[in-house]
């Protein structure tokens, strides 16, 4: 085997790097390069000498002019390619970039504005450090993992999609590989998991979007999305490979469609150490803005009813989790299932014969027979106006991408039966919420307590201003992949996820009128270390920590990485 590049060298932090590239070859890995920040000494020892401009320019002066550039760019589209190629340039300048600004450019990097990014994939294209496995080419699989070059110890994190659920905008094909490295800016920047450990991938498994299809451009397979019996083969043959090249990685599943989304967590969750962002990360960020609201209520989990409008993915394991969290507070699961009322795109989910749902909403179905007495508008009829106007419900949580369906007359008549109501309008992108913040502090004389999906400016009303809190799942996965790696864990339990969420809620005060219900997401390695620590006590104290924690604080800060340029090691 050639030698590689670069090795880093045990000291913490990856501080020390010995580079055995020289020349061109030192500044086309985005890893070492560290372009005019070589010292003239450095620059002689790795044949740089004439490469580069002479002025020496330390980290600090080359993150004023990587910040101005990314200030004139005029759009956000330009500012994501600009920090797309500025990371597979120079890893550490793009990630203390991104460290030291990261509310203002987690937008970028992230979402809204990697949507776009993932549409125009083909046109933009760009070096993605990422993994393409194809469903027609599935015997190259092991092959394409290998070609990392990595040893089976050096991976932490699988981020893996098909690209059928990408964010708000659906089947975006082989685009999909950035969610993967949004995901992965993010797992960095905000939990100090070294971006080498950390590798993106996409299942090229075909593209139902006719407009990628008839694209000339598009780089994805030419065909159909492939389903059924195929498709299960080429994920189960990608997820027995991963384990056997990368036993200790956990895999994280990243926007795949609402019923592959439910079936592949539960077939693989037994077996290895798999995680669902879309399912189990926002329900543990939503269950941490609820957990808040009900603290400052001084009231109990298992004391409220809830709405879930939008019983797909998020929905339902938003549900699940809070189930989870009130058996904690010793209802049975049954009473606790009993305290929900979910919807679909007909309406509330029952147990009508005539009604079709997907198999993970089938425990929420309510029974046809307690609806007798319900006052309706359309008989037969039970819809978001129906359950509002018999549930009163406490919380109200949307994940329907229906916007505007928290009506005016929907919200004050929850608001007329409950003093401090928790509104949560999940839908993304902000043109899908279900209502914006202003509306419903207007609705509630100010009585709401909201998070949201999309970020919202705070809003002022009779002199108090409101904290938006946005229920970001960069609160809660960073930490749990650190805390995963941290303990070695090789599961994670519903006990790991319900602390995460625990945890996020602890960090959040609410006090007084506007308050926000979570951290803001400029403190987001105090947030990902805290969950960190509480997911790795929840997986030693279910049995699934292969790495004890004799001293939790000191280990894991030792395993986050910094970005900072290291100090170089040179072969003698």
């Amino acid at each position: 085997m050639p030698k590689r590049q670069y090795e880093v060298l045990p000291g913490g932090h990856g501080s020390r790097v010995k580079i055995n590239a020289r020349g061109r070859a030192v500044l086309r890995n985005p890893r070492i390069n560290r372009g005019t920040a070589f010292t003239l000494e450095e620059r002689q020892k790795l044949e740089l000498v004439g490469l580069l401009p002479t002025n020496v320019t330390p980290l600090e002066a080359q993150l004023r002019r990587a910040y101005e550039r990314f200030r004139l760019a005029e759009t956000s589209l330009e500012r994501f390619a600009y920090l797309q190629a500025l990371r597979e340039r120079n890893t550490i300048l793009f990630y203390r970039l991104l460290s030291d600004h990261l509310a203002e450019m987690m937008p970028i990097v992230y979402t809204p504005t990697i949507g776009e990014a993932i549409k125009g994939f083909s046109l933009w294209y760009q070096a993605v450090n990422g993994i393409f496995l194809s469903v027609d080419q599935p015997d190259s699989i092991e092959e394409s993992l290998q070609n990392c070059g990595l040893d089976p110890n050096e991976i932490d994190l699988l981020i893996v999609t098909d690209s059928e659920g990408i964010l708000g905008i659906g089947d975006q094909g082989v685009g999909g590989i950035q969610i993967c490295t949004g995901k992965k800016s993010v797992y960095t920047a905000a939990a100090g998991i070294d971006p080498d450990r950390i590798l993106p991938i996409v299942l090229d498994v075909g593209t139902d979007n006719l407009r990628l299809l008839n694209d000339e451009l598009y780089m994805g397979e030419r065909h159909g999305r492939v389903r059924g019996e195929r498709y299960d083969q080429f994920v189960d043959h990608f997820v027995r490979t991963a384990v056997k090249v990368f036993p200790h990685a956990m895999l994280h599943w990243e926007d795949f469609g609402a019923n592959n989304a439910h079936r592949l967590l539960q077939k693989y969750r037994g077996e290895i150490c798999t995680f669902n962002d879309d399912i189990q990360g926002t329900a543990a960020v939503v269950a941490s803005a609820i957990l808040a609201g009900v603290k400052a209520k001084h009231e109990r989990l298992a004391d409220q009813s809830f709405v879930i409008h939008g019983g797909g993915t998020a929905g339902v394991g938003i549900a699940d989790l809070l189930i989870d969290l009130m058996a904690k507070e010793g209802l049975t699961r049954d009473e606790a299932r009993a305290r929900f009322w979910v919807t679909s795109s007909r309406g509330l989910v029952t147990d009508d014969a005539t009604q079709k749902f997907r198999d993970f909403q089938r425990p929420y179905a309510r029974g046809i027979g307690e609806l007798a007495d319900w006052e309706v508008d359309r008989p037969g009829h039970y819809m978001l106006a129906d359950i509002v106007r018999n549930v009163h419900p406490t919380v109200l949580v949307g994940t329907s991408g229906q916007p505007g369906s928290f009506t005016e007359a929907i919200v004050k008549d929850m608001g007329s039966h409950v003093a401090r109501p928790l509104i949560l309008p999940l839908s993304n992108p902000t043109s899908l919420a279900e209502a914006v913040p202003s509306d419903l502090i207007a609705w509630t004389d100010g009585r709401a307590m909201i998070a949201t999906g999309s970020p919202f400016a705070p809003v002022s009303y009779h002199g108090v201003a409101y904290t938006i809190a946005q229920a970001n799942n960069a609160l809660v996965f960073p930490g749990i992949g650190l805390g995963v790696g941290l303990c070695r864990a090789s599961r994670v339990t519903d006990a790991m996820i319900a602390a995460s969420a625990e945890a996020v809620a602890a960090l959040s005060l609410v006090q007084k009128p506007g308050d926000s219900l979570l951290p803001s997401v400029e403190d987001l390695r105090r947030v990902s270390g805290t969950v960190a620590l509480r997911v790795a006590a929840a997986a030693e104290a279910d049995g699934v920590a292969a790495r004890p924690l004799t001293n939790p604080v000191d280990q894991m800060f030792d395993a986050m990485w910094i970005a900072a340029y290291p100090e170089l090691i040179f072969e003698d």
